[in-house]
Order: structure tokens, then sequence, then C-alpha cells
């Protein structure tokens, strides 16, 4: 198969993904930002990764709050704190990105993370000048309906790349999903925190690592 670009989702696929700590944490100081000075931990959990619409409107509900400004928190503290773990050395590049300038096709970032945080990520690391675009979700409830497994930011950087048959790289079924719903094919990255997990949706390619993409590209 001949591709024009690849896209790539960043967590867990360039960047090793944050902890689930850290994610915590930050969504607990969410709460207790917005007045909740103890919420559930089921609550935390449920906001923390994963997020819906369904379930931010049920803890939202639960506590009084408006989704708006709790989502825009969430997300503040969400950046903040993989801002600063990677500062201290947390987050880092897998080995393999070096394969990225093996690729010659135009390439993206389609990113579940808050864009504030892709954009710092992938300065920070010296990965953006790959890239010809990098989207991640605004801090806002309309963005996190348009997240993966959604098309919407997938077909929006094959628009801004100018390709219609691009790879995307991803590790998670959101990842994969989002690749079938933009009607593209999906490589799927089975890193070591993906080890045992089954898709119910199949991939075109499975691939341990970054360094087996520029056979199947070019």
């Amino acid at each position: 198969m001949s591709y024009d670009g690849v896209v790539f989702d960043m967590d867990g696929v360039l960047l090793e993904p944050a902890g689930p700590e850290l994610l915590h944490d930050a969504a607990r100081r969410a709460f207790e930002a917005c007045g909740v000075t103890d919420p559930p931990d089921e609550h935390v959990e449920e906001i923390m990764l994963g997020v819906d619409v369904a379930t931010l409107e049920e803890v939202c509900t639960h506590h009084g709050l408006d989704r708006e400004t709790f989502w825009r928190t969430r997300d503040a503290y969400a950046s903040r704190f993989q801002v600063r773990a990677a500062l201290d050395g947390g987050k880092p590049p897998y080995d393999d990105v070096d394969a990225l300038g093996e690729l010659s096709v135009p390439m993206g970032v389609v990113s579940t993370n808050q864009q504030a945080t892709v954009d710092f990520l992938l300065s920070e690391y010296g990965l953006a000048e790959h890239f010809a675009v990098a989207y991640g979700r605004a801090p806002s409830v309309e963005d996190l309906r348009r997240k993966k497994p959604a098309p919407h930011f997938l077909e929006r950087t094959m628009a801004d790349l100018d390709v219609s048959n691009p790879l995307f790289v991803g590790d998670s079924e959101s990842d994969v999903g989002a690749a079938v719903n933009a009607g593209v094919d999906a490589a799927f990255v089975r890193r070591p925190h993906r080890e045992g997990l089954d898709l119910s949706v199949a991939p075109e390619y499975e691939v341990a690592d970054l360094t087996e993409l520029p056979p199947l590209v070019e």
C-alpha cells in the first residue's frame, strides 16, 4: 500500500504516557479548585482519563458544578501536571522516534491530550519540526465530543496536510476506531503498556515499534 502521509497519536506512540498517579492528582486538584474538597475516588477516576460527555455531566450534576468551567479547570491541571512531569524528566520520547527522520511523506499528530500539552511536549523534545500540523483538544466540552474515535481531528489533519490516504499510527482502540471512521488504514503500536490488550476492531498493521513503519510507508 502506498500512503501519502502519516498521522501519529502522541502519548504511548511518540512519548511515554503519563502515569495514573499524576493524572489522578491533577483530577483531584481540579475538584478542589472548583470547591469540591473531598471528591469520591470513583469520581476522580472517572474524570482523570478516558472521559466522555455523559460521565462528565453525571459527575458535575452530582456536585453542582458547571460542566464547562469544571472541564476547563480539569484540563488546565492535567496539562500543568504533565508539563511539570516533563520538566522533571518524565514523559520522555521513545528511543525509536528517530525513525521519523526516515519518513519523507507529510506527517501530523492527532492527540486526545490538551493542545497546550501537545504543543509544549513536541517543542520540548525537539519533535515539532517533523510535523506540519499537530492537533490536541481545546479545553471545551465541544472538543471532548470530538475526541477519538470520532474522526474530526484526523480528518482536519488530512485536510491541512492535503493528503487523502495517510496511515494513522496509534496505541489504543480509539485510535484504530478513528482511522476506521475516517476511512484510512491504521497501524497499532503494541508498546509494553499495551501487552495483552485485545482490540475489538482490527488494524491493518500491528508493529512493535516505530522502526517498522518506514517499509510500510515508502
